[in-house]
This record gives structure tokens, sequence and C-alpha cells, in this order.
């Protein structure tokens, strides 16, 4: 199998984590040009939204982390990832939906200011504290969603904990995580015990620390930040409207395909 990815997506992380936890062979590729919307090839044939993760398991190719982690499962269903019971699975896709919307878009607009220097001074220091509130809100709803248990998929690991892994993580990346000793803490420090988990965060710590001159790439045209759903409705509420018409002016955002 290959998976088209880059380490910095949690999107791909998801699928990462996932391929490891069933021991499957794969192979990554961060596809040329990925970031610009212009990517093409193999890529862009298999994903036309110009998205990573995307998959190319012999004859299918799929895009979008859901349907991946769907795939793997009814390709390869043991060891399981989603729980047997009914209830138990949807709370699982719920987890993984509000992770992957939610919690994406502030992790994301996080990234646009630190690493892409969208906002500066007064204007960066405010949305950074909304970013954190958010983050706190968010983090108080997972936290009672685990309770006492010792994984979010119930008994064992699994499709919850790899849906929560990428973006709770990156939230102690940015020096937003949950005290020492509280249960979403705990949680992390279980979950980068597994092999599959520390891999995928290993590749995304080396992948961030070439971020320093992400600025530059975008000032220079090299980069175009795909400005989709989520990720542009939390700039609209959380003080970034002139971010997103100045990126337009500037032609350095872009929308999902055929839109722009």
């Amino acid at each position: 199998m290959l998976l088209y990815e880059h380490p910095l997506s949690s999107y791909a992380q998801k699928v990462k984590i996932a391929l490891r936890e069933k021991g499957l062979d794969f192979r990554v590729e961060t596809p040329a040009a990925l970031g610009t919307g212009t990517a093409g090839g193999a890529f862009a044939a298999a994903s036309p939204r110009n998205e990573v993760p995307t998959l190319i398991d012999g004859e299918a190719r799929i895009f979008d982390s859901t349907i991946i982690l769907e795939y793997l499962e009814d390709k390869h269903p043991s060891p399981a990832l989603l729980p047997r019971d009914p209830a138990a699975r949807a709370e699982a896709r719920m987890i993984e939906d509000l992770c992957d919307t939610l919690y994406e878009a502030v992790n994301w607009g996080l990234s646009e200011i630190r690493w892409f220097g969208r906002a500066e001074g007064e204007q960066a220091e405010t949305m950074k504290a909304t970013a954190a509130r958010q983050t706190a809100e968010l983090q108080t709803w997972l936290t009672d969603k685990l309770g006492d248990r010792r994984w979010f998929n119930g008994e064992s690991f699994g499709w919850a904990d790899l849906s929560v892994a990428p973006y709770l993580n990156r939230s102690f990346f940015y020096g937003l995580g949950t005290p020492a000793g509280s249960p979403l803490a705990k949680w992390r420090e279980r979950l980068i015990e597994r092999p599959s988990v520390a891999a995928t965060f290993n590749e995304f710590e080396m992948a961030a620390a070439g971020m320093a001159n992400a600025h530059e790439r975008l000032a220079s045209g090299q980069i175009r930040r795909e400005y989709r759903d989520h990720r542009l409705e939390w700039m609209m509420k959380s003080g970034g409207l002139q971010i997103v018409l100045d990126g337009l002016a500037k032609n350095n955002i872009r929308f999902t395909w055929p839109l722009g």
C-alpha cells in the first residue's frame, strides 16, 4: 500500500496509527507541490481535492481519512478498531467527527498564526487567547467522554483513541495541554507507549522542526493554504476576517476543488 501523506497532517496521522495497529505494510510519500492545490500525477488522479491522506491499495484509490479507516476496517477486520456494540461504535464515530472538524480547526488556526504569520501583535495574541479558551472547552468535553475508562474506545485502544490522538497531542505541542495528572494527560501517557503512536508522533515532531521558515514560503507564493469549511468558520468567528480578506487579495489562500 502507498499512503500519500504529510507528517503534520492530523488526518494522515490517524491513518498511519491505524495501519500500524493492524500490522499492515505500507510506504509513505508526500506529493510534490502539496499545499499549493496544483499537485498532479497519480496523487491528483486519486484525490480530486488535492488533499492527504490518500491511500493506494492495488486498484483501490481512496481519499478522506474516515473513508480510509472504514476501508481498512472492512478489509482487515482484525485487530478490530471499532467496538462491537452499536452505541459504542456510534460514540467512537462522533468523537472522531468532532475532532476532525472543531478541534482540527482550532489547531489549524493556531498554525496559521504561529507558523505562517497570518497575524501579529495584539491581533495574534487575541486570537491565540481565543484558541486557548476553545481548546479548553474541547478538552473538557473529551474528559467527560473518557470518564473513568482507560481508553476512549472502551476496554481497549481503538478508533476513538486514534481519532483524538493527533489533535490532543498538537495541543500539548503548542503548550495547551491539560495539567499533569489530569485524565487526558494520563491517557496521553498511555497513548505514547504504543509503538504505532510513538512512531507517528516522532514523524510529526521532526516535520514541525522544519517549519521555522513557513511564513517565508507563504510570502513567496510557494504555498496556498486551504481554507475549507470548518477552518474558514474558525477564522470568521475567532477574529480572522481580515486575514481571510488579505489572503484572498494576495492569492495565498485557496478553497476546495472545484471552486478555486
